[in-house]
């Protein structure tokens, strides 16, 4: 794909939708596990799973930036004025540094007794351990609200592509989801 295309290639797309979907289910099941007690059966093992699932987001997120680096994006569509694709630049721009943001807060919330972060029982994210003081104190608060305004921004969008697919009757949507 280059500049000049009109629409997002495969690769772009199964990213995008793959993204969205890991987000969705990791914001879901940190919600849920902040309510889980000591005893629960699930104390240990939901968030094993969410720091999986956040490390396999951060490899595709990697991924994804450099896709998009190497390959470039979609052309705006003509009838997108220029405030509209600048709004549009600004919100992938913040949806990006909002999912860094989370998973890094994440490493530094799991990390800073110095235990490793284990990956699917795979293999092991090595401990930076404590790079300052009440780390997974102050980075639990990041983590939490930059969740928050992660979804509120995904809402946005997914709000404003039904806009422009019902509304404005242009191919927004379509773009990102047909080949």
């Amino acid at each position: 794909m280059t500049s000049e295309t009109k629409g997002y290639d495969r690769t772009s797309r199964v990213l995008h939708w793959s993204v969205a979907a890991i987000v969705i289910g990791l914001f879901a099941s940190g919600f849920w596990m902040v309510d889980l007690s000591y005893y629960s059966s699930w104390y240990r093992t939901a968030p094993f799973w969410h720091k999986s699932v956040g490390v396999l987001l951060f490899l595709m997120m990697g991924y994804r930036v450099l896709w998009r680096l190497l390959n470039g994006t979609a052309t705006p569509l003509a009838s997108h004025s220029k405030a509209v694709q600048r709004v549009s630049h600004l919100t992938h721009l913040l949806l990006y540094v909002l999912i860094f943001l989370i998973i890094c807060s994440g490493y530094l919330i799991s990390t800073a007794d110095g235990r490793p972060i284990e990956v699917f029982g795979l293999f092991d994210l090595p401990s930076a351990g404590e790079l300052f003081a009440e780390q997974a104190d102050r980075a639990g608060v990041v983590h939490k609200f930059a969740a928050y305004g992660l979804i509120a921004l995904a809402v946005i969008h997914a709000l404003a592509a039904l806009k422009h697919h019902f509304f404005d009757k242009d191919e927004t949507l379509k773009r990102m989801l047909n080949p």
